[in-house]
């Protein structure tokens, strides 16, 4: 069992906890993820890291209430335990994983919407640690909604917030914060863009426009985190990938948006599951290939 040491709700539908689980704080890295199970008969829930603690051996996760396995998960309190917490899963962060010399020489910029600003901050952070800084980009709906801002502030260059009714920060979309920048002389190597599909697929549009080479995290469609279940299959550039196996991260401007968002809305019913796996046969699974 993993026991929840910290539990509290951000803000409305958002919640942060802190689980103790030594062996995935042992080796995990900026960019992965965990499955959570409640209890043994609950669903798997993927679940981006947003911090870690190697001596303490804990894991920070945040996350929002999509649906019944995390309202109920939202429910747990302190000393309440996790059945499973498995991981680390996917393929952590390039960033991270290149030779940091080369990452130095590089401005990078992130660009963070929602609850996706939790997998941006480790990977901030772990930069921040390294001597390297990087210009932060955080966007929510309202004020209200904003999220980690003190946290993210400790570890960015220089941090941009944006709220879309400009209730606080600036006014917009982080789109608009991009051009911003950029209009008045930033030039960036990189940019790092997390949060809901429709905002990383126009993050990439301008990003391709400005020659700003792109990555996402399409953490936002996976399901059972392992590619047997075919929900976050993906076509990215011309080749099938799956964002639990392949990813969560890929090149943003070879990322078929469109077609994900799509499939998105598909697998949400049973008829829409049955109807990709028909369609695509052999390649509807990931994970070993052959399934």
């Amino acid at each position: 069992m993993y026991q929840i040491l910290e539990a509290k709700e951000l803000t409305t539908n958002i919640f942060y906890m802190v689980v103790h689980a030594p062996r995935v704080a042992k080796s995990c890295l900026p960019g992965q993820f965990v499955i959570v199970r409640t209890d043994s008969e609950s669903e798997r829930i993927p679940l981006t890291i947003c911090d870690y603690d190697r001596e303490a051996g804990t894991i920070t996760i945040v996350f929002q209430i999509v649906g019944a396995g995390t309202l109920f998960m939202s429910k747990l309190k302190k000393g309440d335990s996790f059945n499973d917490f498995v991981g680390p899963l996917g393929c952590p962060s390039e960033l991270v994983t290149d030779d940091v010399a080369n990452t130095a020489k590089k401005s990078i910029l992130f660009v963070a919407g929602g609850v996706g600003t939790a997998p941006v901050y480790p990977q901030v952070k772990w930069l921040k640690e390294h001597g390297i800084n990087a210009d932060v980009i955080v966007g929510s709906k309202t004020k209200d909604l904003l999220i980690l801002e003190d946290e993210m502030k400790a570890v960015a260059g220089n941090l941009y917030i944006t709220t879309d009714d400009g209730s606080y920060g600036r006014s917009g979309m982080v789109t608009k914060v991009i051009e911003d920048l950029v209009g008045e002389g930033k030039k960036y190597d990189v940019c790092v863009a997390i949060g809901p599909m429709i905002m990383m697929k126009f993050v990439c549009k301008l990003t391709k426009e400005l020659n700003i080479p792109t990555v996402v995290s399409l953490n936002p469609i996976m399901v059972d985190g392992t590619g047997m279940c075919g929900a976050c299959r993906v076509t990215v550039g011309d080749k099938v990938k799956f964002a639990c196996v392949d990813g969560p991260e890929f090149d943003g401007h070879l990322v078929n948006f469109d077609e994900a968002m799509k499939r998105q809305t598909l697998y949400k019913t049973a008829e829409g599951r049955a109807f990709l796996e028909a369609k695509e046969g052999d390649t509807h699974h990931g994970g070993c290939g052959n399934c």
